[in-house]
């Protein structure tokens, strides 16, 4: 598998996390007008994942600001860890992409369960 898409999987994963707290991105920027935009990617590659595979992607909370969260995510295949990274979001503005607040409906359900 082409490494980008590795991410592609990730961005995928945070979705659903998103999702699995109540949190639909498209309400968030049409009700909230915030949105989520990665800032930072670090990734370590491990192994590779090859066409077919069954993946599986975690994602868990790192720490979180006021305007940011920083995760970190695993894409495994079974038992084995084929790529980890740390990525750190940034939430802004959904109009003019400038950082803010991040609502604290959404802060205190994330840190909740931490």
């Amino acid at each position: 598998m082409y490494y980008a898409n590795y991410l592609k999987f990730m961005e995928r994963a945070r979705s659903e996390w998103l999702r699995a707290f109540g949190f639909e991105q498209d309400v968030l920027r049409d009700e909230a007008g915030v949105v989520f935009v990665v800032r930072r990617v670090e990734i370590d590659y491990r192994a590779p994942a090859r066409f077919n595979d069954a993946l599986d992607v975690s994602v868990r909370l790192h720490e979180a600001g006021r305007a940011s969260l920083v995760v970190k995510q695993e894409l495994m295949r079974g038992a084995l860890c084929l790529a980890e990274a740390v990525i750190t979001l940034a939430c802004v503005d959904a109009v003019n992409f400038k950082p803010v607040k991040m609502p604290p409906t959404i802060l205190q359900a994330l840190t909740y369960t931490t």
